[in-house]
Formats: structure tokens, C-alpha cells, sequence
């Protein structure tokens, strides 16, 4: 049998009682790990990392636990070589795409190492500026934010299993908060590594940074009301979370970042010739194939003037056509696998069920792969399809296959695209291509109030731009409505929800002395 990761809890390392769940490679089909978490005193776990974690880094300043983030990236930093490894033999991506997750996630970290740097040697933050309470400025009110005291409980995606963990653990613990993180079974072997490498480093307190592997069940009954549970995953699973009686009853605090139908809109003006078209098509094309499309920030809907939709689907097509997929260890392929059978079988689906509301552009279900057996390899070529009449088309406004698929859509004008856009219900981020400022500006904040992140590309940016689907720790990530109605990171902002806030009411004196 392959060997059994073990589960950080309580302070030590401890395995489960069962026999475990199987991590494949989806490439080859080879067993690599296997994970459980049957038997674990949670209870226990929980209390060590609310009590002796929470205590010891509240006792720590701002700017100290800003450095034991720095010592956290430098743990990362060496032993990148062994992410990458795991990451392709778990993930199946290729070594750019793995970047982003591993390399991303170092990059959060020290990015908020710095930010927390700039909080000085302070235990608790100012809110605003004091407010008076009646005539005489004597007695006054100031707003306080002071880290929570209870455990910050994420529950993880699969598609980003550094990435995932380290922009959420890096505010919860410059914040003063103890983490416990579940990564998605499927490519828990990532995050499980990460945390075994700081922890055995011995740079957090005890207590600090904890990992469970395999199943969540009994994780949503440990939590207290000053807690906290951040989660990423299906819409159906966030509505699970919301009505659990820990949240439901005890009032926890949760974020949700769920299903998303994000979208890329050439604005009106530019022509195919032009370097707003050819902006929109690379950027198309990138975030249908990176991490074979398995982000939840990736394109999936394509909006372009009705007269360009024969060039636009053309212009794709041509692009799409060049990427190679297979096995990631060949320098042959561009494009390597989806994460498992399952996930393998659950984007065939949906592709199956969009192609009853649209038409095929390109076909990549059907390209050979290189280097890799199709009967075993959990690989799908990028698939992009179309449709003519996008106010009809209600499957493609309310679906989210979550691979290499997009959907190109037609619009009369202005008015009509920003409506299409917004018929996903609340998204993570759209993005915006054209050459007219003025345009581009007004219909940036036409879609904000429904958009975590507005992402404009006109060409001045063309080579500045940080690109439609990276997330970056000095913007909002999450989105309302449909995507979850969540928020994470946006800078020093991502630290609100790991504090509360109060009004302390008080002579001015007394107020000085908090200052």
C-alpha cells in the first residue's frame, strides 16, 4: 500500500485509523498517496489551536507576525522543487501552471510579510478617527479592530492547493488567528507537504498551522462563535456550510467563493485588425487552457460585436488549434489534465449538456494526446462554442463547466453586452477590451456592483496587465451573488475578517492612550 500522509492536529502529527482515500496521478493513472482523518480527536484539535495557537500569536505584534510570514516563504522557497514535483504528478499541470499556484502562493505571503511590516508594533488596529458623542469633545467614541479569538477553518478547492491556503492562512495569521485547513481530497498531498515543511521548520508557534486530510465530516460541529470558516467550492456545498447549525445558530463568520461565469467583453470600435481584438483572443485562449481551465477565475463567456463573431470564433479557433495536450513532462505539450476520473467525467458532462444549447467552434474532445494513454489520462482538448442568438441562450448564462470550455456570444451594442454579462448572476471578475478610455471606464463601473474584480485591458496595458484570471493580493478576491458573495484579500482589507470590531466609548484621555 502507498504510504499514508499524516494529519497535523493537536500539536503533532497524527494518522488516521482507516485505511484512507487514494490520490492518483491523472496522467499515468499510478497511485501516489493515500490520505484519512477517521478517528482524530477534532475536539481536542480544535481547543489546542484556539487556545495555545490563538494565545500565542495574539501575544506577538503586527509586525512580528509579519516576519514569521517572511520565515514562512523562505521555508517555501526551499523546497519549490518538491511542489513541483508533487504538483505535477497529483495535478497533472504543466510547470507554468503549477507556478502560478506555488509560486502565487509564496508571492501572497511575502506580499502580506511586507504589508504587515507597515502595522508597526501594535496588537489591535484604529477603525477611522474618534467621534464625538455630544456637545463637549470630552467623551468619545472610537472604533477598534482586535484579532478574533477562535480558529480560522478553510476548506479548500482542489484546483489551487498552495495558492489556496496561503492567501487565505497569510491575513488569518498576520491577523493573530490559528488556521486549520481541509484541502480537497483529490490534491491534498500539495498542501499537506507545504504544511509539513513549516512545521517542521518550527517557525509558527505551536498550535498556529494545522492540516486534515480526507473527509470534513464532523469539521462544521467543532466550530464556536467567535470562529471563523472560509470555504471554496460548489454552490451546493456553500448552501450545506450556510445551514449548518454553527453558522445558522452560533452565528459564525463565514466566506464563500462558489460557482462563477466569468466573462471578457470586446467593447464596440475595434475591428480585428486592431490590438484590442488580438488582446481579447490571446487572453481567451490563455484562460481556457491554464490549468486546463480549472480556475475559478477562467473565462467562460466571450462577448463580441455580432458582425466580429465569425472573425472572433475564427481568430480563437486558430489559437486553440495550436495547443498540444497530454502528459506535462513532455516539452512537446502545451495543455496538460484535469485533476481525476471524476472531475474528467463531471466536464464531459457539462460539455455535453451545452452542446444541446450551442453550436461547436472547436472541437478539442477529439485531438490525439501526446504522450499520454486516452483510456487513462484524465485529458480533454479546449473546446469552444458558439451561439446566435445569446438572449436565449439561458445554459450558457447559468453553467459552469469547469475545464477547458468557453462560449462565444454575439451583442448589438453596448447596452445589450452589459446586460448579457450581467445575466451570470454575480461573478468573480469580468474583463473589458478596447481602445476608448472613456468607454472602457463607464462600463467598469456599470459591472462593478456585480463583479468582485473589473479587469480593463485597453493596449497601453498590452504588456502590463497582470492578466484576466490571476489573482493578486492587492485586489478583491470573490464576488457577489452567484459567486459566493465573498471577500478575500484586497491588501490590508483581507485582515477585517479576521478581527471584530467595537466601539470603545471613553473619555479622551482614555482614547489617547490606544493611539
Amino acid at each position: 500500500m502507498t504510504e499514508l500522509l499524516s494529519n497535523y492536529l493537536g500539536g503533532k502529527w497524527q494518522a488516521g485509523s482507516g485505511t484512507g482515500t487514494a490520490l492518483f496521478d491523472p496522467v499515468l493513472g499510478d497511485e501516489l498517496v493515500r490520505v484519512d482523518a477517521t478517528g482524530l480527536d477534532l475536539a481536542a484539535g480544535f481547543a489546542f489551536a484556539r487556545e495555545q495557537g490563538g494565545a500565542a500569536l495574539r501575544a506577538l505584534t503586527y509586525r512580528q507576525r509579519s516576519a514569521l510570514l517572511a520565515e514562512v516563504v523562505k521555508v517555501l522557497q526551499a523546497n519549490r522543487d518538491a511542489y513541483y514535483e508533487i504538483a505535477t504528478a497529483n495535478s497533472g499541470t504543466m510547470k507554468n501552471d503549477s507556478a502560478v499556484d506555488i509560486d502565487g502562493g509564496i508571492f501572497t505571503l511575502g506580499t502580506y510579510a511586507k504589508l504587515g511590516d507597515t502595522l508597526g508594533d501594535r496588537h489591535y488596529l484604529l477603525d477611522g478617527e474618534a467621534a464625538r458623542l455630544g456637545k463637549d469633545p470630552l467623551f468619545q467614541s472610537q472604533h477598534v479592530l482586535v484579532p478574533t479569538r477562535g480558529v480560522a477553518l478553510f476548506i479548500n478547492a482542489f484546483n489551487f492547493p498552495s495558492w489556496g491556503l496561503w492567501e487565505k492562512a497569510a491575513p488569518a495569521l498576520l491577523a493573530g488567528v490559528p488556521v486549520i485547513v481541509k484541502p480537497a481530497t483529490a490534491t491534498a498531498w500539495l498542501t499537506q507537504r507545504m504544511v509539513h515543511d513549516v512545521v517542521e521548520a518550527g517557525v509558527l508557534p505551536a498550535g498556529a498551522l494545522s492540516v486534515v486530510c480526507g473527509s470534513s465530516a464532523g469539521l462544521l460541529d467543532q466550530l464556536q462563535p467567535f470562529d471563523v470558516v472560509s470555504f471554496t467550492g460548489s454552490a451546493d456545498t456553500a448552501a450545506v456550510i450556510r445551514s449548518h447549525p454553527a453558522i445558522a445558530q452560533r452565528s459564525v463568520r463565514v466566506n464563500i467563493e462558489a460557482d462563477s461565469i466569468n466573462s471578457a467583453v470586446l467593447l464596440p470600435g475595434d475591428s480585428p485588425d486592431t490590438a484590442a481584438f488580438d488582446l481579447l483572443v490571446k487572453e481567451a485562449v490563455r484562460e481556457m487552457t491554464v490549468k486546463s481551465g480549472q480556475k475559478c477565475t477562467a473565462i467562460r463567456r466571450v462577448f463580441v460585436p455580432e458582425a466580429l463573431f465569425g472573425q472572433a470564433a475564427e481568430a480563437i479557433g486558430a489559437r486553440l488549434s495550436k495547443v498540444t495536450v497530454g502528459n506535462p513532462r513532455n516539452e512537446a505539450v502545451r495543455m496538460g489534465a484535469l485533476v481525476s476520473r471524476a472531475q474528467f467525467n463531471a466536464v464531459q458532462e457539462g460539455l455535453a449538456n451545452l452542446r444541446k444549447h450551442a453550436q461547436v467552434l472547436h472541437d478539442g474532445t477529439q485531438q490525439p494526446l501526446v504522450d499520454a494513454d486516452p483510456a487513462v489520462a484524465c485529458c480533454i482538448g479546449p473546446t469552444l462554442l458558439g451561439v446566435n442568438d445569446a438572449d436565449a441562450a439561458g445554459a450558457v448564462h447559468d453553467t459552469e463547466v469547469f475545464g477547458p470550455v468557453a462560449t462565444l456570444l454575439p451583442y448589438r451594442d453596448t447596452v445589450h453586452a452589459l446586460a448579457l454579462v450581467r445575466r451570470c448572476q454575480g461573478s468573480l471578475v469580468t474583463s473589458l477590451y478596447g481602445s476608448n478610455a472613456a468607454a472602457l471606464g463607464a462600463a467598469a463601473v456599470e459591472l462593478a456592483d456585480s463583479h468582485g474584480r473589473v479587469h480593463v485591458i485597453s493596449p497601453d496595458v498590452a504588456q502590463l496587465h497582470t492578466g484576466h484570471g490571476n489573482v493578486m493580493p492587492q485586489s478583491l478576491h470573490g464576488g457577489p451573488g452567484r459567486a459566493g458573495g465573498g471577500e478575500e484579500l484586497g491588501g490590508l482589507r483581507a485582515l477585517n475578517f479576521y478581527h471584530r470590531r467595537s466601539a470603545i466609548q471613553a473619555s479622551t484621555a482614555v482614547l489617547d492612550t490606544l493611539a
